[in-house]
């Protein structure tokens, strides 16, 4: 997880650095879910977003209350972003087969300012995380920010090692190559579930 962490930290370092690149025009794009992933063209590290999170502990006890966090997402391009959309998430990192994820055994919410209430976010397969309201577009410099909490359940089986993790993603139509096609940020940050 070390590891993991040191690359977040160097690929936000450098996020930092202004990134301009030609996006096809709104009205030509392709909905975003009908595109290639930028990544799988080819495109190297898209360094469009910085991404911070705060209030996420190392380690999360099982059946405990929830931890509530901060995400944040930046454009530290130059480019507006077109067909933004943002989506939290919560799981685990699956290295071997057989391993599970923690997702199924876990909860996420995120705060919806407009109706000063939690809401629940659950992806069609069952597992923690889904969809933010989010404007459409994001301006150079602009942020979001969420308020976001998380539990995992005391039913998630300690028969393997989790590489867990929580927080946001940010994806947007770029283009490449002369190619429409998506592309993303991160703001999450590990942790570790503990029986107590």
């Amino acid at each position: 997880m070390k590891l993991r962490r040191a690359l977040s930290v160097s690929a936000a370092t450098a996020a930092l650095l202004p990134l301009a690149m030609a996006a096809a025009p709104a009205s030509q794009a392709a909905p975003a879910a009908d595109l290639p992933k930028c990544s799988d063209m080819g495109q190297p590290h898209n360094n469009t977003f910085v991404g911070r999170t705060f209030g996420i502990p190392e380690s999360v006890t099982l059946g405990a209350d929830w931890t509530t966090y901060t995400a944040t997402l930046t454009n530290a391009s130059a480019k507006e972003l077109k067909s933004f959309a943002l989506s939290g998430k919560l799981g685990s990192y699956i290295y071997n087969e057989g391993e599970r994820d923690l997702g199924a055994y876990g909860d996420l919410q995120y705060w919806d300012t407009a109706q000063r209430a939690w809401k629940t976010l659950r992806r069609a397969d069952g597992k923690a995380g889904g969809t933010i309201p989010a404007p459409k577009t994001l301006k150079p410099r602009e942020s979001v920010h969420v308020q976001l909490r998380s539990r995992v359940r005391k039913d998630l089986p300690m028969n393997q090692t989790y590489d867990a993790f929580t927080g946001l993603t940010g994806t947007f139509v770029d283009r490449y190559q002369n190619t429409d096609c998506t592309a993303r940020g991160d703001a999450d940050d590990g942790f570790s579930p503990s029986e107590s």
